[in-house]
């Protein structure tokens, strides 16, 4: 069985190491294939065991240092294998239940903690360009600059264009929270392609769980509070308020589809508006707003309770775990 776990591990590593490697070719498809480098760990985890995982994550960022430097080894280990494997492993957490049944890790506490370490990336991301706010503007402005510089065809060193000079302060206050939201989808997408990947394959060892029941602890409306009020704070660590705010609201977002998905049972009409309502938020995005103003009014209202089909799922909060 260990043998039969190195080898996953050693597989998994490698796939992973590729796909996120692949950035460096900067061609489109690259860039999909590098927010699905987590997908080996994961399934590693979730299918076998979370040692495979941890040994996935360690062969490919050995693998990304030997071959493409530090700065690779770095940036898949902070970004990529460690959140994967931790993903994985709390996936297939479960205890002894009153009734001599397991009880598995909830599927909102995996929402929150992939929101929760979206946001830690974007802080080491942070500290990495500078420990004061004047060192962090000074370092992404720097990197900010010479991309649309690149972009916009400018020579190097020539006086800025008064629009780009705004176009960079736009994109260093919309980096941190734009990052942390994008690194919530990738962590939520990729554990749920890797738990149906090991689904499909008859290794899932957790029933289902029922997903359109999803809840969040009563604790996450308070540190979006938190979050919102600090983000009004200067200096870094309103900006650190920021991109929390931004991933906790992405996964109220979550919170906010499985509201949909409970409150549409019975419809005829529920695969076209289900599907009409993913189709709107992929194309334009800035819907998935009202998604996270329904699971924040789910978490205060209890909304699914009060509405839902007769048989659905419950609403309340999963038993603490």
């Amino acid at each position: 069985m260990m043998m039969q776990i190195g080898f996953i591990g050693i597989g998994a590593g490698a796939a992973s190491a590729l796909l996120f490697a692949s950035v460096a070719s900067g061609s489109l498809l690259s860039i999909l294939l590098f927010y699905l480098a987590p997908l080996p760990i994961m399934i590693a985890a979730i299918g076998w065991s979370h040692f495979g995982a941890a040994l996935a994550t360690a062969v490919a960022a050995a693998g990304l240092a030997l071959t493409l430097g530090s700065t690779f080894f770095f940036a898949y280990l902070v970004g990529t294998g460690v959140p994967a494997w931790w993903l994985g492993y709390l996936a297939m957490l479960a205890r002894p239940g009153a009734n001599g049944t397991l009880e598995w890790y909830p599927p909102g506490r995996l929402v929150i903690w992939a929101a929760t370490l979206a946001t830690l990336v974007v802080v080491v991301a942070i500290a990495n360009l500078g420990t004061d706010i004047d060192s962090f503007r000074a370092g992404l402005r720097e990197a900010v600059d010479r991309l649309v510089v690149i972009g916009s065809g400018q020579p190097d060193g020539a006086p800025q264009n008064p629009n780009v000079a705004r176009l960079v302060d736009f994109l260093i206050a919309a980096i941190p929270p734009g990052a942390a939201v994008l690194a919530t989808v990738t962590n939520v997408v990729n554990l749920w392609l890797a738990a149906r990947v090991v689904k499909f394959s008859g290794l899932l060892r957790r029933p289902w769980p029922d997903l359109p029941a999803l809840a969040f602890p009563p604790t996450t409306s308070i540190a979006l509070a938190v979050a919102i009020a600090l983000s009004f704070v200067d200096g870094l660590i309103g900006i650190v308020a920021t991109a929390l705010m931004a991933a906790l609201l992405m996964a109220y977002g979550v919170l906010g589809f499985a509201v949909l998905h409970t409150l549409t049972r019975g419809m005829s009409a529920r695969p076209f508006l289900l599907g009409g309502i993913y189709a709107v938020v992929l194309v334009f995005g800035w819907p998935l707003i009202g998604l996270c103003l329904l699971g924040m009014l789910e978490a205060a209202l209890g909304l699914r309770r009060r509405f839902g089909k007769a048989g659905g799922p419950p609403g309340g909060p999963p038993a603490p775990i």
